[in-house]
C-alpha cells in the first residue's frame, strides 16, 4: 500500500484516475483499502490539488459505487459454481440462501447501508451475497446508492477537512476501523450465540 500511496502523491494531477482504478481493483478482493483511498482523495483535495477537489470524490464515489455492481454480478454469475468449493460450501451453505434472500428482502436497505461503513473486506461479502442470491439489480442499486454516498462523503470531508495533519489522522482512521470491525465481529457471534440456543430450545 505503501508503493500505491507514493506513487499517487508524485502523480497527483492524475490522481482520480488512479484512485478509482484502485477502488474497482479493491472489489475484486485486490488487497487495496477502499478507505484509505477516499482518505487519499480528501487529503490530495486539501493541499496538493485542490482545483481537483470535485473530480477527486466524484472518483471516489463512482469508483466505490460501481465497485459493487461488480461484486454483485460476480455473485450473482458466478455464486452458485463457487460454491461448489469445499471452502465456500462451509461459509455460505446452499440449504441458507432462501433465508439470506429474505432477509435481504426484509432488510436489504438497512444492511447495505450500515455495511458499508464496514472494513474489512465485509462490503464485498454483501454485494456477493446480495447476487448470489439473486437480489434484483436495480433495487441493490437504488438501496445501495445513499450508503456510497454517506460512507464516501463523510469520510472525503473529514479528510478534507484534516488533511493537512495526515500521519495523525491516519493513525486514528486505522483504530476506528480495527474497533467497527471488532464491534461488527462481536454482534456476528452475539447473533449466532442466540440462535443457537433458541434452536437448541426449540429441539427441546
Amino acid at each position: 500500500m505503501d508503493s500505491i500511496v507514493n506513487f499517487i502523491f508524485q502523480n497527483a494531477q492524475y490522481a482520480h484516475w488512479i484512485i478509482f482504478g484502485s477502488i474497482m481493483l479493491a472489489g475484486l478482493n485486490i488487497p487495496i483499502s477502499e478507505d484509505l483511498m477516499v482518505i487519499l482523495s480528501g487529503i490530495l483535495a486539501a493541499t496538493v490539488v485542490p482545483q481537483n477537489t470535485l473530480i477527486l470524490y466524484a472518483a471516489v464515489f463512482f469508483g466505490a459505487y460501481l465497485s459493487a455492481w461488480l461484486v454483485y454480478w460476480i455473485g450473482r454469475k458466478l455464486g452458485i459454481k463457487l460454491l461448489r468449493f469445499k471452502w465456500f460450501k462451509k461459509t455460505i451453505p446452499i440449504r441458507k440462501l432462501a433465508k439470506i434472500k429474505l432477509f435481504y428482502k426484509n432488510y436489504g436497505f438497512y444492511t447495505l447501508l450500515i455495511g458499508r461503513f464496514i472494513p474489512f473486506g465485509v462490503r464485498n461479502c454483501l454485494f456477493f451475497t446480495a447476487g448470489l442470491t439473486k437480489m434484483n439489480f436495480f433495487k441493490f442499486i437504488i438501496k445501495d446508492i445513499l450508503g456510497c454516498f454517506l460512507s464516501t462523503g463523510l469520510l472525503f470531508t473529514l479528510s478534507y477537512t484534516l488533511g493537512r495533519n495526515f500521519d495523525v489522522f491516519y493513525n486514528y482512521i486505522k483504530k476506528v476501523n480495527l474497533l467497527i470491525f471488532a464491534l461488527f465481529i462481536f454482534t456476528i457471534i452475539t447473533l449466532i450465540c442466540y440462535y443457537m440456543k433458541k434452536k437448541r430450545k426449540q429441539e427441546a
